[in-house]
């Protein structure tokens, strides 16, 4: 590709505001359907509604805190533009799934579909994020990291890291919560293992 080709292939500024907002919208859409049901995902925002269920602290806080440690990875092996998208993303998502339950309401909601669809609005949300050089803060960053590197299936790496955190979610759920939690790890994970790979996007930030 030339200069002038990999150029005009730069998401502009606005095409980059739009996909934080788009992305973080769906990630914390599809966790509001999961705090609702009461399931678990993985990586940091897994840790964080298990601590959430632990303890009755917000989920917004407690992903915030989480993911303060991997800042630093991320600015050393990611740039500091990718930290600094990653850094507003986590803040959106936190801020977003404190102020959507005053905005929606469910009378009903079967477990299994939250879990196919939060699970699948997560991955959705993810996907459109790392497209703009953005992550979603804890092992996301690493994932990618590995991806670009490594070359490896960010998306794997990712479902790997989420069943360990799922074991782990046995000792706060049911079994039944637990199956719904890794369908929607599944679901979540496939998408970015079929739809992000290296060479198939070019756009970048």
């Amino acid at each position: 590709m030339s200069i002038s080709e990999a150029t005009a292939s730069r998401h502009r500024f606005y095409e980059d505001v739009l996909a934080l907002l788009i992305g973080t919208g769906f990630a914390a859409l599809g966790l509001t359907f999961y705090t609702e049901t009461r399931l678990a995902t993985g990586g940091a925002a897994g840790l964080a509604l298990l601590l959430q269920y632990m303890t009755g602290y917000g989920f917004g806080l407690i992903f915030f805190v989480t993911n303060l440690p991997f800042y630093a990875f991320a600015v050393a092996r990611m740039g500091w533009g990718f930290a600094i998208r990653t850094f507003v993303a986590v803040m959106l998502v936190s801020v977003m799934s404190r102020i959507f339950p005053m905005f929606i309401t469910f009378s009903h909601l079967d477990p299994l579909f939250a879990a196919f669809v939060g699970g699948g609005l997560q991955g959705m949300g993810l996907l459109i994020l790392a497209r703009h050089r953005t992550g979603l803060g804890g092992f996301s960053i690493l994932a990618l990291y590995l991806q670009d590197r490594y070359n490896m299936r960010a998306g794997y790496f990712q479902l790997g890291v989420d069943l360990v955190i799922l074991l782990i979610a046995l000792s706060v759920l049911t079994w039944p919560q637990v199956v719904l939690s890794v369908i929607g790890a599944v679901m979540f994970n496939m998408i970015l293992a079929i739809n992000h790979r290296p060479g198939r996007y070019v756009g970048m930030s």
